[in-house]
């Protein structure tokens, strides 16, 4: 019954702007860290961006000062706000969420939200 849920992918034109969200739901004591991860085809996985339950945020070099990550702890929802998109940015975008079920904390993925910007 736990899940990480992403929306708010799409199409876009290079310069514009994405919001994506990532809701927990289930049976969560807590949410620890999260973190956005995209992967375009053919290339690896990469870390976009991370939060920490406080908001403490870090982010990749390619994205900073365009990206920015937030949370809301009261909702369980994580946020990636993406302005001045590049055609580079295209990729499969995921979720991810350390999440404590009773007392013992997991690794929990979402299925992965589309964005793809256009030139």
């Amino acid at each position: 019954q736990v899940q990480l849920v992403e929306s708010g992918g799409g199409l876009v034109q290079a310069g514009g702007s994405l919001q994506l969200s990532c809701a927990a739901s289930g049976n969560i004591n807590r949410v620890n860290d999260m973190a956005w991860y995209r992967q375009a085809p053919g290339n690896q996985r990469e870390l976009v961006a991370t939060i920490t339950r406080d908001s403490m945020t870090n982010y990749a070099d390619s994205v900073k000062g365009r990206f920015t990550i937030s949370r809301d702890n009261a909702k369980n929802t994580m946020y990636l706000r993406m302005d001045s998109l590049k055609p580079e940015d295209t990729a499969e975008y995921h979720c991810y969420a350390a999440l404590v079920l009773g007392t013992v904390e997991a690794d929990y993925w979402g299925q992965g939200t589309q964005v793809t910007v256009s030139s």
